[in-house]
């Protein structure tokens, strides 16, 4: 399993591609916008120029990760050699299931695909092809090259086989794979977004402000971001997306998102992405003013 296809050059997309090719993979960067492709291209390129300043790789290395990838925008393009396409477009259900029906007919028959879905069910996604057992779901953490962690998430029909392969296949890159079932959430968005929805109603019933939600789970729990700064680097709209997909999946109120991260995505305030979220990054301002003009 030489060849690694990833579907989208966003966040997620690079970093895993970049993770694969630092690892020694050939690996087919796939995007139907050539500007996606460029700017991911820039920011595992920006990425791999840190880590020689820091003295973590060589320029030769730098200089094989970038040969290791191929872009396309085409997914029969770019799969047609893969023996592991991994899905990180964006976290939308319909979106996943058009591409897994793609792969699905583009795909070599023993090719085994996987979705770095932080929510939706592999079960659900795995039902549109006709390789049920062959679909996995791997969520990589964000940033993909740092962070060790990998959920390795099997579907209903996930053979035995394909979850040791990608079990394996995961710690050749340095990462630390840990197996989990198929529920909405899985085990690290379950725990994680009602944290950061609790954070976000806090601010909303004027309990304290951002800076002191941050400041109590920084200092008191040892968190190294406080749970609103990390819903604006995760993205608003994705917390927003995650909480609605454990909310139709448990029928539990304890999982409806609240009023305030509602409005805010209504608003087009993402966080980082957008560049303003429960803080200002443009100016650097408090997050009080920003959000309290939607509470």
């Amino acid at each position: 399993m030489k060849n690694i296809a990833v579907i989208g050059a966003g966040t997620m997309g690079n970093g895993i591609a970049h993770t694969f090719a630092q690892s020694g993979f050939k690996v087919q960067l796939i995007d139907i916008s050539e500007d996606s492709l460029k700017k991911g291209l820039a920011t595992i390129t920006k990425n791999l120029d840190r880590m020689v300043a820091k003295e973590k790789i060589s320029e030769a290395d730098k200089a094989n990760t970038l040969g290791n990838i191929t872009t396309f925008t085409s997914v029969t393009e770019g799969v047609e050699y893969a023996g592991l396409v991994v899905e990180a477009a964006t976290e939308n259900l319909d979106l996943k299931l058009k591409i897994f029906k793609q792969l699905d007919e583009a795909c070599p028959e023993d090719t085994i695909l996987a979705t770095n879905t932080s929510s939706i069910s592999i079960t659900q996604i795995a039902a549109v092809t006709s390789r049920p057992s062959m679909v996995i779901g791997m969520h990589f953490m964000n940033p993909v090259p740092i962070m060790k962690l990998v959920e390795i998430i099997r579907g209903y029909n996930t053979s035995d086989v394909v979850t040791n392969t990608i079990m394996e296949l995961s710690k050749t890159l340095g990462k630390v794979p840990t197996e989990v079932n198929d529920y909405p959430g899985f085990v690290a968005n379950r725990i994680l977004m009602p944290m950061l929805n609790e954070a976000i109603e806090t601010l909303y019933n004027g309990v304290a402000g951002v800076n002191e939600i941050d400041t109590v789970m920084k200092l008191g729990m040892a968190h190294p971001m406080g749970p609103l700064q990390l819903a604006d680097f995760i993205g608003l709209d994705v917390c927003l997306s995650i909480l609605n997909v454990m909310y139709d999946g448990f029928k539990n109120p304890k999982y409806a998102p609240c009023p305030l991260l509602v409005n805010m995505v209504n608003a087009g305030k993402l966080g980082i992405k957008s560049g303003e979220g429960f803080y200002d990054y443009s100016k650097s301002r408090k997050a009080e003013t920003v959000a309290s003009q939607f509470s």
